[in-house]
This record gives C-alpha cells, structure tokens and sequence, in this order.
C-alpha cells in the first residue's frame, strides 16, 4: 500500500509537470497535494514496517517529537491545500469568466506558500509544547506511531495548555478550512442548480467531483477518529481507524484524480 501510495503520487506530479495541458491552477494545486501525501505517508508508514519486520516497537524521544512535527505539518498542509482546490472550483464554476484574472499564477504561489507557512509554525508550536511536558522513563503509546493526543495524555505533567492549544488549533485550522469547503460547495450546487441544460450541469459538476470525494473520504475518516477518541478510550480502535486517513486516502487519491479525470488519464497515456 505504501509503495502505492508513493508511485501513484508521483505519476501525477510527473503528469502535471510534463503535460503543457495540465499547467493549470487546479493541476499545480493537485501536484502540490500528490507531493504532501507522499511526505504524509512517508512519516509513519516506512518506521511501521520497520517495526513489523524486527519485531521492535521502539522509538527514541527525539524521534517521537520529529515524528508529532512532521506528522501535524502534513496533515495541516493536506487540509489547507483541500482547502485553496475547493476554493479554485468555486471561482472556476461561479465565476468562470473572470477564472484566468482570478486563478493567476502569483495567487496560486501565494497560497501554497501560505499554507506552508502556517502549516509549519502550527507544527512548530505543538512540538515545542510537547517538549515542555515531562514523561516518565517507561512511556508506552497504544499507537503505530507519535500521535500528538496520544503522547500529551501519557505524561506526567501537566497538560492543561497542551490541551487548549490542541483543541484551539483544531478549531480554527481544520474547523474554518472545513467551513470554508462546505460554503464553497453550497455555491457551486446553487451555480449547478441555475444551469439549465442536464449535460451543462453534468459537465460544471465533473470538474469537482474529484475534489469532492478527495474531501469526503479525508475529512470523513480523520473526524471519525478524533470524535471516536473522543467517546470511547478503545486504542486498538483507535489505531485501526488512523490507518484510513494516514495510509488508505493517500493512496486512493491519484486512483479518484485519474479514473474520474479525462486530462489526466490522457497525460499519463501520452507519458
């Protein structure tokens, strides 16, 4: 699944980077969230299978911080980029005329620069709090990897602060992002809904529907896990359900691009 998920990622990025057809802002966004999820799997993934073949679930400290930060920079980058692409449908269905003036090529830079940026400081914060917590010298985490909740409820300090920033961070960087997709959605069915021909709307709905399922399945799958944590204090559980946002959508990702996308599957023939 693992080697999937990379080969599959990078098909798309070397399609967008290859096909002058497919040097558009939805592409370019698209390579950008192909090479996230690269990174995103490529976090956990590779020391699980370390893990499995030596029989060894052993992690040093220092790994386990760079593992929380790196795994909360790419999953705040996956939401953001979700975020500027919903965005991009909206402007290229609700606007389409003015599409090209809008969607220019400096704008689409600065928003995945933005993203980066305060995917990386958002990162930043959370491990520096993790590193003013004291652990005991046994720590055992019911995870297959540093999962940020998981380490701050193990230790032996307080974590009141680390909760609150938690919590906050979610709020506004996976809760606003999401408001923003569903506003965007809402106008876009409204813009659907007013074309009058059937194959016009088949056509203004074909070009997100990609996108959409992309969001679906992510969002779908990481809020289960964090609503289930929530609820019940089952770790296997817990675990089991992780595996389908950290490992199962980035690998379904270039299949639902690809099958359901005519450019692509045209750029990848030619390639």
């Amino acid at each position: 699944m693992y080697l999937v998920t990379v080969l599959g990622n990078l098909l798309i990025i070397l399609a967008v980077m290859l096909d002058f057809h497919l040097h558009t802002p939805m592409y370019f966004f698209l390579s950008n969230l192909s090479f996230v999820d690269i990174c995103f799997t490529s976090t956990t993934i590779p020391k699980m299978l370390v893990n499995i073949q030596t029989q060894s679930k052993v992690m040093t400290y220092a790994a386990c911080i760079t593992q929380i930060h790196f795994f909360v920079l790419f999953v705040g980058l996956d939401v953001f980029l979700l975020t500027v692409m919903a965005y991009d449908r909206f402007v290229a269905i609700c606007h389409p005329l003015h599409y090209m003036v809008i969607m220019k090529h400096r704008l689409c830079g600065l928003l995945v620069l933005v993203s980066w940026v305060v995917s990386f400081l958002h990162a930043l914060l959370q491990s520096l709090m993790v590193l003013q917590l004291s652990f005991c010298t046994d720590l055992e985490i019911p995870h297959f990897f540093c999962e940020l909740n998981q380490v701050v409820q193990r230790a032996c300090s307080d974590t009141f602060l680390n909760e609150v920033v938690i919590y906050f961070a979610a709020l506004f960087l996976a809760g606003g992002p999401l408001v923003g997709i569903l506003y965007s959605y809402f106008k876009i069915v409204s813009s659907i809904h007013a074309i009058s021909s059937a194959q016009g709307k088949y056509k203004a709905f074909s070009t997100c529907a990609s996108h959409l399922s992309v969001v679906s399945l992510f969002f779908g799958t990481s809020l289960g896990v964090y609503l289930s944590s929530a609820v019940t204090q089952n770790s296997h559980s817990i675990a089991t359900a992780s595996v389908m946002y950290t490992v199962v959508t980035p690998m379904l990702n270039p299949f639902i691009y690809s099958l359901r996308n005519k450019d692509l599957k045209s750029a990848l023939r030619r390639i």
